[in-house]
């Protein structure tokens, strides 16, 4: 049961009545005894919470930062006209800050034997399942002075994907994209191009690419142009341990690495290559491999929306060895991790030999463009000290990149609104220079 505050306000009323006209205990008892057979009767004549049926529909999946609507279908199977107040509970992370009052509660009229469809429109703040608490009713009485109140369990979930923002630069490297494949032949050979067609030969064309044979069938110089190769393996390696739970700007590491994944995932599915995704830390915690062309983003997509950094080192002689088992033949493994240089040199840079030895691979990790903001600052001796461990740290990173580059790998350090484009740009300059 639930008191309203017209209830309170009569209450006063009756209280003033009281002091003004029958300042007594028998005043006292009427006004309190026609309060509370009101609030009876009004109970009594209430719709009933239990025997209403409350059914879910709505969105399952939504980008991080849009907007996804779940109806309740309120039906009304007691004898009387339900008039209630509906609150459809979810957890704060499933709201925009300060909308989750006005967005969670509805009022509705149910006349007897009807439904009526309510929407809650949800706009998560963080990727993940997205889980529906109970939905509280609160039926009111003809007077308004009293309401039954009861809950309701209505399993419902919403899964946020990862936001994609960098998908607005795929236009500009799809482009680039078809320069390479086909629309603008190259005279290169590499260990990653095939034959494409033959052509005549034009001064300043390599020597090399001249076709003799074909040159004697058509008594004319030709030669061959070649293309990057379709139906290469990507492995995509996201790193999701201590490292990745560092905050740049309002972000995890990691959620710059998951934009990143996309955008190279999006760009080389498009090449026709093959993708497939390894996200590890002590342990395995997604894999996605072996899907089509079709199916691999909405895939990556859904396995990154559940991803969070755990709190501790990463096993990286594991992640290493089990990207070795999903990679058995030449790739282009992607690793996405930090730069630090204890995790790396102690981790991660012993293994490294044993990926290079098979595989082309690139490192990309998330800078702090903080780091360039306190390394470039002067003035006072807190912005001084400030810099000069700045400037230690970048340090730091560079030597470590360096000594990952000695070993055959091509490393990446961004900021996070940089790394995506960076990352495809380099996948792009692989397959240009035939590596890939």
């Amino acid at each position: 049961m639930a008191l309203t505050g017209r209830t309170a306000l009569l209450a006063a009323l009756g209280a003033l009545v009281v002091g003004l006209l029958a300042p007594s205990f028998g005043g006292v008892a009427a006004v309190t005894g026609v309060l509370f057979l009101a609030v009876l009767a009004d109970l009594v004549l209430a719709a009933p919470v239990r025997s209403l049926r409350i059914v879910r529909s709505g969105d399952t999946t939504v980008r991080l930062g849009e907007p996804a609507t779940v109806e309740l279908a309120v039906t009304n199977a007691a004898g009387r006209p339900l008039r209630a107040r509906i609150r459809d509970a979810w957890p704060p992370s499933a709201w925009r800050p300060g909308l989750a009052v006005s967005a969670s509660r509805h009022s509705v009229l149910v006349p007897a034997g009807e439904r009526r469809r309510l929407s809650t429109v949800l706009t998560p703040t963080r990727r993940g399942d997205h889980h529906a608490h109970k939905v509280t009713v609160r039926s009111l009485g003809p007077l308004g002075l009293a309401a039954r109140q009861g809950s309701h369990l209505v399993p419902w979930t919403v899964r946020a994907l990862p936001p994609f923002t960098s998908r607005k630069h795929l236009p500009s490297r799809l482009a680039r994209l078809r320069e390479l494949d086909g629309r603008t032949s190259v005279l290169t050979r590499g260990q990653g191009t095939e034959f494409d067609s033959l052509r005549e030969y034009l001064p300043g064309d390599d020597v090399r690419s001249i076709d003799w044979r074909a040159s004697a069938r058509r008594q004319t110089v030709a030669v061959r142009t070649w293309r990057p190769e379709r139906d290469r393996h990507i492995l995509v390696v996201l790193d999701t341990g201590r490292t990745s739970a560092g905050r740049v700007g309002d972000a995890p590491r990691l959620d710059a690495a998951l934009d990143a994944a996309l955008l190279l995932t999006a760009l080389a599915t498009r090449a026709g290559d093959r993708v497939d995704l390894l996200a590890h830390d002590v342990r395995k915690r997604a894999s996605v491999a072996g899907r089509s062309p079709s199916e691999i983003l909405p895939a990556f997509t859904n396995a990154m929306a559940v991803l969070e950094p755990a709190l501790f080192e990463t096993d990286m002689r594991s992640l290493v060895s089990t990207a070795l088992r999903m990679a058995p033949h030449r790739s282009l493994v992607v690793i996405l991790t930090g730069l630090d240089a204890g995790p790396v040199e102690d981790g991660l840079l012993p293994l490294v030999p044993q990926l290079t030895k098979r595989h082309e691979v690139v490192l990309a990790s998330v800078s702090d463009p903080h780091l360039d903001e306190l390394a470039a600052a002067r003035g006072t001796l807190d912005a001084v000290y400030g810099a000069a461990s700045a400037e230690q740290t970048r340090a730091e990173r560079r030597h470590t990149a360096e000594h990952l580059t000695r070993h055959g790998v091509t490393v990446l350090d961004a900021p996070p609104a940089a790394l995506a484009p960076a990352l495809a740009d380099a996948y792009l300059a692989l397959k240009a220079a035939g590596r890939l």
